[in-house]
């Protein structure tokens, strides 16, 4: 019988949750330890999903010999830290999105990756979701004719909450781009690279937060308009558009249950049944990975992190939106 594979998670928030749900669909895993700054807050969650060991502190969970990959999942400013600090420490890295706060961040985790020969990868789970991959396929064996638009947006509203809210409080790396405007530009680079061009405006509040963020990427042969706010709820449905065809994914698109496939004036519509939430077919790929014993995933490389943070930072630029980790490139 093959040996379990051995997870951390350091950073207990709700995605954590949710990634600990899928975590115990999977007959290989294990969830060996978890950390919290707060002791009473990981001894919670440890007996809530069976973690063999709890910790205070995020050190503690680094030094345990029984983990062997670290989910990470803190507030975006301490990404690059901890994933750091885990590659020292011999540990793989699942860290989620964004991977670092800026390219020099990025840059640095894939070079302490390739230094340690230690697996990193950036928790971008739409990318082994079934329904997207069918979507991606679909594109590249011509259903749609050339592909020549995408639209995507993600917004939920969020002006209820405190202004010292993850999402809202700049020091936390609060903002709709980099929470779930990162998912329209994975989209949009995933199906057509790097645009040419990149048309970005955004509101602000006055701490610095991004509440509303557009798009427009440019390529030679076209256009992606795109969106994230915390203005507005909204079906999310993607629409990735051909001379041919169309494809339309969701509602809630990055997370979709659902394609509709349109052509010649026709409709078919494609359900899915998803392992749990989601989260479970990006396990699978940190498991494939580990156990072909290499340091990076084909389906979403250290280059496409790079390329993806890349396209942010500009969009970033164009906007003015700021973060202190900005001064430390």
């Amino acid at each position: 019988m093959k040996s379990k594979i051995k997870w951390g998670i350091l950073g207990l928030g709700k995605i954590a949750h949710s990634f600990a749900n899928d975590l115990k669909l999977i007959p290989e895993a294990e969830l060996a330890g978890v950390a919290s700054s707060n002791f009473e807050r990981a001894e919670t969650f440890a007996k809530q999903f069976n973690a063999k060991a709890w910790y205070g502190s995020y050190e503690e969970l680094l030094t345990d010999p029984e983990v062997t990959v670290v989910y990470i999942a803190t507030l975006h400013p301490n990404h690059f830290e901890w994933s750091i600090k885990a590659m020292q420490h011999g540990k793989a890295v699942l860290c989620e999105k964004p991977l670092g706060m800026n390219r020099s961040q990025v840059s640095e985790m894939v070079a302490t990756a390739k230094k340690h020969q230690v697996f990193l990868m950036e928790a971008f789970w739409t990318r082994f979701n079934p329904v997207y991959r069918k979507a991606k396929q679909m594109v590249a064996d011509g259903k749609i004719g050339t592909l020549s638009y995408i639209n995507a947006s993600f917004s939920f509203y969020a002006m209820d909450r405190e202004m010292d809210s993850r999402i809202l409080a700049i020091e936390k790396g609060g903002g709709a781009l980099l929470d779930i405007g990162v998912y329209p530009i994975f989209l949009a680079y995933s199906l057509l690279g790097i645009p040419k061009k990149i048309h970005a405006t955004t509101n602000q509040l006055e701490n610095g937060a991004d509440i509303q963020t557009a798009m427009i990427f440019e390529y030679p042969k076209a256009q992606a308009i795109l969106y994230s706010g915390f203005t507005n709820d909204e079906q999310m449905i993607a629409k990735i558009c051909g001379s041919e065809g169309s494809i339309h994914l969701g509602p809630r698109w990055h997370e979709a249950r659902t394609l509709s496939y349109f052509k010649n004036d026709e409709e078919e519509q494609i359900p899915f049944q998803l392992l749990g939430k989601g989260y479970s077919y990006e396990i699978n790929e940190v498991h494939s990975c580990l156990n072909n014993k290499v340091i990076e995933s084909d389906l979403w490389s250290h280059q496409n992190s790079l390329e993806m943070v890349t396209i942010v930072d500009e969009v970033r630029e164009q906007c003015g939106i700021n973060y202190a980790t900005d001064l430390k490139k």
